[in-house]
């Protein structure tokens, strides 16, 4: 299935008409998170895009309008073209952002090099829950299937007892932009099983987010399925892991993947020789190996 790029445009556009002037387009640049904005006439459509650059190289003629500054025309797509095409238009151009225009030529949308990202993301996940589904069944002789649904934070059943809290600053940062990845939970009865996604659990709550976007195995047989007791859930009840309030938040050391980047830093400041340990992970020690090998917190 082609996967297009209305599915991840963004709706609402920031953007500036062409009467717009250079000092107000620069006042209302600033304001905003964007290194450029796509500009239409009074009736929708698309006529260019100013960037911080062009704003930068006439920032002397505050009262000029945009129109009379920037080149018509810029690099678009439609809705229906394929996000993978688009991809390729970004890349070979530079562009951070490619405006999103309907038939009758008017912006409907824009799409970031971050959503591109997010969707390769997004796309890798259910390769994650396939790999789970598989061992499932195969550990216990049952068949197993996912969909993709909203979870209830509070009632998630954590499998980690320690997460890092410079870690959740980032998985913060890509909840708000709406770029974290599905977590990935089993239900089984009553029980929300949290496998993989303990740092962005955490995050969300601490956000006021009641739910989750989540990624979510059940069984085909569910009572036989319920007769039985998973490493999961024996993993839980050996660290007396209730809720995500009895997760350990670890402030005195950082998380392995900002550990490492430190460390070759200093390798790099101090002329030091010695390598970071490839040992290094987030994984707690002792863990099964079938929790192991679907985690990537």
């Amino acid at each position: 299935m082609i996967v297009r790029i209305k599915d991840y445009m963004v709706l609402e556009v920031e953007h500036l008409q062409d009467t717009t002037t250079v000092k107000e387009a620069v006042e209302r640049l600033s304001r905003s998170r964007h290194h450029g904005l796509p500009v239409t006439d009074q009736s929708g459509k698309l006529v260019g895009f100013v960037s911080a650059k062009e704003l930068l190289r006439h920032v002397g003629e505050g009262g000029t309008p945009l129109a009379r500054i920037i080149r018509p025309g810029t690099y678009t797509a439609s809705p229906d073209t394929g996000l993978d095409d688009a991809a390729r238009i970004m890349f070979r151009f530079g562009l951070r952002d490619l405006p999103i225009i309907g038939a009758d030529g008017r912006l409907c949308g824009i799409l970031s090099n971050l959503d591109i990202v997010r969707s390769h993301f997004e796309r890798a996940s259910p390769a994650k829950a396939d790999t789970l589904m598989r061992l499932l069944s195969e550990r216990y002789g049952l068949p197993f299937s996912f969909h993709r649904g909203l979870v209830p934070i509070e009632r998630l059943t954590p499998t980690q007892w320690k997460v890092f809290e410079d870690e959740l600053a980032g998985r913060r940062y890509e909840l708000e932009r709406g770029f974290a990845e599905p977590v990935l939970v089993v239900q089984k009865g009553d029980a929300w099983i949290l496998v993989d996604g303990h740092h962005r659990a955490l995050a969300a709550r601490g956000m006021g987010l009641p739910q989750l976007q989540a990624f979510i195995l059940t069984c085909d047989r569910p009572e036989e399925f319920a007769r039985s007791e998973t490493g999961f859930e024996r993993l839980a009840r050996e660290h007396h892991l209730r809720t995500i309030d009895d997760i350990e938040i670890d402030q005195s050391s950082q998380h392995p993947l900002i550990e490492v980047t430190t460390q070759l830093i200093r390798r790099f400041e101090s002329g030091a020789a010695k390598e970071p340990s490839p040992s290094s992970s987030d994984e707690p020690a002792g863990r099964p190996l079938s929790d192991r090998s679907v985690r990537t917190e």
